[in-house]
């Protein structure tokens, strides 16, 4: 049976130092670690990718699932996957869902990451 990982409310910004900075708590590791976990997977950086260089704002889920060649109800897991994580805002319209993503969310991360990234 695989171990279950605790649950931590992943939606608010990460709030720790950066890596680099001294040793990480257990907690701030964690929380660092769920966030990677929602990214790791080939379908959810390409989903991200849309979502980030889309320029008219919110992308129907329909649209997503065309964008990776698979099916909605798919795509719809997997943007579950990064709204647990913060990285992805939904809003229904209708029949339909629309998704951006979150920069600050990955900009965040990448500050933990490597604070002396792109700067």
């Amino acid at each position: 049976m695989p171990k279950a990982l605790p649950v931590i409310d992943v939606s608010t910004p990460i709030c720790c130092a950066p890596v680099s900075a001294a040793p990480m708590t257990d907690d701030a590791a964690l929380e660092v670690a769920l966030r990677l976990k929602a990214l790791a997977d080939p379908v959810r950086i390409k989903l991200m990718s849309i979502l980030l260089t889309h320029t008219d704002g919110a992308v129907c889920t329909c649209d997503l699932a065309t964008g990776v060649d698979l099916a909605e109800s798919t795509v719809s897991h997997h943007l579950t996957q990064l709204r647990k994580a913060g990285m992805v805002t939904s809003e229904r319209r209708g029949m339909n869902v629309f998704h951006r993503a979150d920069a600050n969310a990955l900009d965040a991360l990448r500050v933990v990451l490597d604070p002396n990234c792109c700067t």
